[in-house]
């Protein structure tokens, strides 16, 4: 049977150059900070039934665990440098531990973002991770820099990962082909980070996070920041491709409200258009202008035809599961 620090030999240090003076092995990791820059941190705890179904297949877990974590340095603009990596686990399965590994480390890798250390255990499945990064100063895209007149845009598409979990949950009826269709968007997110660097670096956009509990509470957190109200076009939504598919009630709630997508919503002046969409291009995703900042509080949902909707749509919050 594989001790608790077997296991961190066989499976999560490597014999690689990285950004680390000292990583795994030691009681603390080592940085060096690049001078002059600024360090960005963020951290998420994933537990087994309540942000992934029991029995989830460990390689897509390796990969969704730490894509949320970069999707958040994308959020704000940063380079990823490395991570660490905090594992409860119910027991030393070498197959799971081996497929959630190299899950986790090809995304790693992706995007040159070394493992520098962590803790393991025995217990309840639960992966946490904290993720370093760093950014020029006064280039971090922040929640509270919105301005009314600033353009609201979304990266990539919104809804398919909400529409494979209403499949998995039989809340609607849902064909193979199609929860086969969305369900990469639940399992395998792709942290927009060559964006977030892309707008942070000119800088172009001015407010930003990553979508994670769904659009319109997300949202909500730049406008408080901001003390700004929105107006947001939701036929302008940008649907997955298994969403665009279904009814248009049903594409509204889950690009509007789904949650999991892990894109990106920027505010950007409307004279910076071009750049955004140029910005966009060298980066190799696609963005949506989908509303504007207002000065007026709330947020204002209307549709293709600029006419008021009435939608009662909230964010995910983690305690009361709604």
């Amino acid at each position: 049977m594989l001790s608790e620090f077997d296991l961190i030999k066989q499976y999560f240090r490597r014999a690689r150059a990285g950004h680390a003076i000292l990583g795994i092995g030691d009681d603390c990791a080592l940085l060096a900070p690049t001078p002059g820059m600024h360090t960005a941190i963020s951290t998420d705890l994933l537990i087994e039934g309540r942000h992934f179904f029991a029995g989830a297949d460990a390689g897509m877990l390796g990969h969704k665990s730490l894509a949320v974590n970069l999707s958040d340095l994308a959020a704000m603009g940063a380079k990823p440098v490395g991570f660490t990596l905090a594992l409860s686990l119910p027991g030393a399965d070498p197959e799971w531990l081996e497929a959630f590994s190299n899950g986790m480390f090809a995304l790693a890798d992706l995007h040159d973002c070394e493992l520098i250390g962590g803790d393991t255990t025995r217990g309840p499945l639960a992966i946490c991770i904290t993720v370093f990064g760093e950014i020029a100063p006064g280039h971090a895209l922040r929640r509270a820099a919105a301005r009314a007149g600033h353009d609201i845009w979304i990266s990539g598409t919104l809804g398919d990962a909400r529409l494979a979990l209403a499949g998995y949950w039989k809340e609607i009826a849902l064909d193979a082909g199609a929860l086969a269709l969305a369900a990469p968007r639940m399992h395998l997110p792709t942290p927009r980070v060559e964006l977030g660097r892309a707008l942070a670096a000119l800088p172009i956009a001015h407010a930003a996070l990553d979508i994670s509990d769904g659009l319109a509470g997300d949202l909500r957190h730049i406008l408080d920041a901001s003390k700004v109200g929105a107006t947001l076009d939701i036929d302008a939504l940008p649907a997955g491709p298994a969403l665009a598919q279904q009814p248009l009630a049903l594409r509204r709630r889950f690009t509007l409200a789904g949650g999991d997508d892990y894109e990106l919503c920027f505010t950007a002046a409307a004279a910076d258009r071009a750049a955004v969409l140029a910005a966009a291009g060298s980066a190799g995703t696609p963005v949506t202008r989908v509303g504007t900042i207002d000065a007026q509080p709330g947020l204002r949902l209307v549709d293709a035809a600029g006419e008021p909707v009435e939608m009662d749509v909230q964010g995910w919050d983690h305690f009361t599961g709604e």
